[in-house]
C-alpha cells in the first residue's frame, strides 16, 4: 500500500503573525526556509530581517540565534545581508547561506558571531565562491555541504572544511537543456541514491541529479520550463523534501500549495493551500518557500508572504 498523507485542511500559526512583516521577536520577515531539529524545535531563516531564529514548540516568540536580533543587515561576521538557508547539525551549529553576501556561514551552537566557511564575498563562478546561494544540504555522516548557487546556476559541493568545491549540477549556463539548470533554490540530499533532488525554480520543475552524473531526470514538473497549475505543473516551485517511504513533497511556490507526488507518480495532490489562490486564512498560503517533515510526518509551511510559520498536523 502507498503512503498518503491526510492533513488537516487548517493550519495553526506557530511562529510570526499572518500577514505582518516586522523584526520584533515575535514576527518575521519573508522566512526563506525552515529545519527542525530532534525536539522539534524550529530554526527559520529571516530572509526580510537577516536573521536565523529560533522558535521551541508553543512559544509565543523567538530568539536570534545568528544574525542581529534587531534586523539590521551587514557583511561583518555577526551579520547577514539577508538569510537564504539553514541547516543545523546533531550538536546544534548551524549552516546558513547569505546570498548578498555571497557567502556560507557557520554559527557554532550558542556563539555570538558566524565565521565564513564559504565564499570571499564576490559574487563569481569561481570554484571558492558564489552568487546568491540559497538553498543548502548537509550530508550529516560526512559532513559535505550541498550549496545551491542561484545566479550561477548550479549546485556546489563542499567536503567539510573545504572552501573550494566541485560543480556537481549543472554550471553549464541557464537553461531548460538536461545538462543545465535555472536558477536551482531548494535542495535535498537523498543519500540512499547519492543524489541530490533539485528544486530547479526557473525551469519549474524538480530534477533529480546523481552525484557524479553529467545530466538530471525529470522527478516532477515540465521537462521543458513550462509554467502551470495542473497536477503535473508547478510554478516556480523553490524547495521540496521527502518523507521515509520516498514520497515527494513541493513547495509549489507561486500556486500557493503544497503539492504530494506518490514515489514514481508525475501527478501531484494537493495537501495544504488551495491552488492558485493566496490569502491569510488559516487554509490558505501567499508564496509558500519551505516545508519540512517532522519525525510524525507534521508538515511544516514557511509561509513567506504571509511572514509566517504554518503547522498542518497530518495522519
Amino acid at each position: 500500500t502507498t503512503y498518503m498523507p491526510q492533513c488537516t485542511a487548517t493550519a495553526t500559526t506557530i511562529a510570526g503573525i499572518s500577514g505582518i512583516s516586522g523584526a520584533a521577536s515575535n514576527q518575521l520577515s519573508y522566512p526563506y526556509d525552515i529545519t527542525l531539529d530532534s525536539s522539534n524545535t524550529l530554526y527559520i531563516a529571516d530572509r526580510g530581517n537577516n536573521r536565523v531564529q529560533q522558535w521551541v514548540t508553543n512559544a509565543s516568540s523567538g530568539s536570534t540565534v545568528a544574525g542581529q536580533a534587531s534586523g539590521a543587515v551587514g557583511s561583518a561576521l555577526n551579520y547577514f545581508n539577508r538569510a537564504g538557508g539553514v541547516v543545523i547539525d546533531s550538536a546544534g551549529n548551524l549552516y546558513v547561506t547569505d546570498p548578498f553576501n555571497d557567502r556560507v556561514q557557520y554559527w557554532a551552537n550558542g556563539s555570538m558571531s558566524g565565521s565564513i566557511i564559504i565564499g570571499t564575498g564576490a559574487c563569481s563562478s569561481a570554484l571558492n565562491e558564489l552568487c546568491d546561494p540559497y538553498g543548502i544540504a548537509r550530508d550529516t555522516t560526512t559532513g559535505t555541504l550541498y550549496i545551491g548557487d542561484y545566479s550561477n546556476d548550479r549546485v556546489m559541493m563542499f567536503l567539510s572544511g573545504a572552501s573550494s568545491g566541485t560543480v556537481v549540477a549543472g554550471g553549464t549556463g541557464s537553461g531548460t537543456g538536461s545538462t543545465q539548470l535555472f536558477m536551482p533554490f531548494g535542495i535535498y540530499l537523498d543519500s540512499a541514491t547519492n543524489s541530490l533532488l533539485i528544486a530547479n525554480s526557473g525551469a519549474n520543475n524538480i530534477v533529480r541529479w546523481v552525484i557524479g552524473a553529467s545530466t538530471w531526470t525529470l522527478v516532477a514538473g515540465s521537462s521543458t520550463g513550462q509554467a502551470g497549475s495542473t497536477a503535473t505543473l508547478l510554478n516556480a516551485a523553490r524547495s521540496l523534501t521527502l518523507d521515509v517511504y520516498g514520497n515527494l513533497y513541493v513547495a509549489d511556490t507561486w500556486n500557493h500549495r503544497i503539492q504530494f507526488f506518490p514515489v514514481g507518480q508525475m501527478s501531484g495532490i494537493t495537501i495544504a493551500g488551495v491552488n492558485s489562490v493566496f490569502g491569510s486564512s488559516s487554509s490558505l498560503l501567499y508564496a509558500p518557500y519551505a516545508m519540512k517533515l517532522d519525525i510524525q510526518g507534521n508538515l511544516y509551511v514557511a509561509d513567506t508572504y504571509n511572514h509566517r510559520v504554518q503547522k498542518y498536523t497530518c495522519l
